[in-house]
């Protein structure tokens, strides 16, 4: 795809002064973007094989803080290194940078060179391969929602994020005329992703003043991820170069409806769709209803990993279009699970729990491990719910608090033999951290409500 490159097309850009600056960058919990700017000569000349980075970076929060309580790395194991592996096969331009292109790195262990189990690139690669084992290949795409206001970063943050204005008046929810008034971040987004080898399908305007989407076209699962974290870090700096600020965060609002990242998933084996069955009055095949039976069963266990902070819970909420409740439906966006294209080759499920602040290796891990053990115990799928979800009381809920999803996530059986107890030990404890940083915390509401009424 035009944007992306190999090894020796780069060095032939560097060679003629085309490219200056490669970005070799890791993900990290979060699922953010972190790493170095290489001079592009000593890239392509010696920093391909590896470099090095500190191993706080895949045992720390939002504020890039030093937590206790990771067996990984500690101040008493003195924060060593991780190599950082350049894969050399994600290497891209990146247009809205001048003169600069990026490789994505895998993170391994300083002194074996095995890969970390909790990297999130890494565990997804597991699943992956474990889904290839089977003889699947693993198809998903993520929706990007985000909000965009009328100021800077700098100046949103020196005003103590107050006075937020987003960028439009009212619901855009596929409103052309106000989209073309925010052309000037949207269009250079999308063609600055195409450009870089991001198989972009769309913006649109999304059901809130200021909303926006953007949609990326289907693809495996490993790709999905790197398009998913690439594009949002993209977004982030285009609103960045043109004055504006956006945000990812799920609720910014309480107001305000929050902003999701739905995974749209399917398997397919040997070039077809293993989800559709045309003799199925759905389409749907044995595997797709095993596998949909299993995220279903497993959703309030994996739940933290669509959901990993205090705030991502404020966006569940009752006739927002965020599901409260771990069932499916056919086209039936109240539900947490929607079937999708039914009777067609492009049958699939999206899960629509997840909000925009989720990391998508992590997330689509979580759900290819939980699909998977429903194909291997054959779960049956449950009849789908029909009508308005929200006022199904027999339905089962979503964990409603990050304690909640914590203990899910704490307890899991299926996760820690998919994954890996350890993996699953470092998440919850980073679950753990985030809401004790928020436990301590006197917030704006408890002032304004109890300062002189109590």
């Amino acid at each position: 795809m035009a944007g992306t490159l190999t090894f020796d097309q780069l060095k032939k850009l560097v060679a003629e002064g085309s490219i200056d600056t490669v970005l070799a960058c890791l993900v990290d919990m979060q699922g953010r973007l972190m790493g170095k700017r290489f001079h592009a000569q000593n890239f392509v000349d010696t920093s391909y094989e590896e470099t090095h980075c500190c191993n706080y970076l895949l045992a720390t929060d939002l504020e890039m803080a030093t937590p206790d309580g990771y067996a990984s790395t500690s101040w008493s194991q003195g924060y060593g290194d991780y190599v950082m592996k350049p894969d050399l096969d994600s290497i891209r331009l990146v247009p809205w940078l001048e003169g600069t292109a990026m490789v994505l790195c895998d993170v391994l262990d300083h002194h074996h060179h095995e890969p970390i189990p909790h990297s999130p690139r890494q565990v997804l690669k597991k699943q992956v391969e474990k889904m290839e084992a089977l003889g699947y290949t693993a198809m998903t795409a993520t929706e990007l929602e985000f909000f965009l206001f009328e100021h800077s970063f700098d100046e949103i943050r020196k005003g103590n994020f107050q006075e937020l204005a987003p960028i439009s008046g009212y619901n855009e929810d596929y409103h052309i005329l106000q989209t073309t008034k925010e052309e000037e971040v949207l269009r250079p987004l999308r063609n600055h992703l195409f450009a870089a080898g991001i198989p972009i399908e769309n913006t649109k305007g999304e059901a809130e003043t200021g909303q926006e989407e953007l949609n990326i076209r289907y693809a495996e699962a490993n790709f999905c991820a790197d398009y998913h974290t690439i594009s949002k870090h993209a977004t982030k700096e285009i609103a960045w170069q043109h004055g504006r600020a956006v945000t990812f965060l799920p609720k910014w609002d309480h107001n305000k409806v929050g902003s999701s990242s739905h995974v749209h998933q399917s398997l397919w084996k040997d070039g077809k769709p293993a989800f559709f069955d045309e003799s199925d009055k759905l389409g749907m095949s044995d595997l797709m209803k095993n596998y949909m039976a299993g995220l279903i069963k497993y959703a309030p266990e994996y739940t933290y990993f669509l959901a990993p902070y205090v705030n991502s819970y404020k966006r569940f909420a009752k006739g927002t279009f965020a599901p409260t409740k771990t069932v499916w439906s056919i086209d039936n966006r109240t539900a947490g699970f929607r079937l999708c294209a039914a009777n067609t080759k492009g049958i699939r499920v999206e899960c629509r729990i997840g909000g925009s602040d989720l990391n998508p290796y992590l997330a689509i891990a979580a759900q290819l491990a939980a699909g998977m053990k429903g194909i291997e115990d054959k779960l049956e799928l449950p009849a789908p719910t029909t009508g308005d979800v929200y006022e199904i009381a027999k339905a089962d809920d979503i964990p409603q608090t990050l304690r909640a999803s914590t203990e899910t996530l704490r307890n899991s059986d299926m996760l820690k033999e998919a994954l890996g107890e350890d993996v699953v030990a470092h998440y919850t404890r980073a679950a753990e951290w985030e809401q004790e940083e928020f436990d301590r915390v006197v917030t704006d509401w408890e002032i304004a409500r109890g300062f002189e009424r109590a």
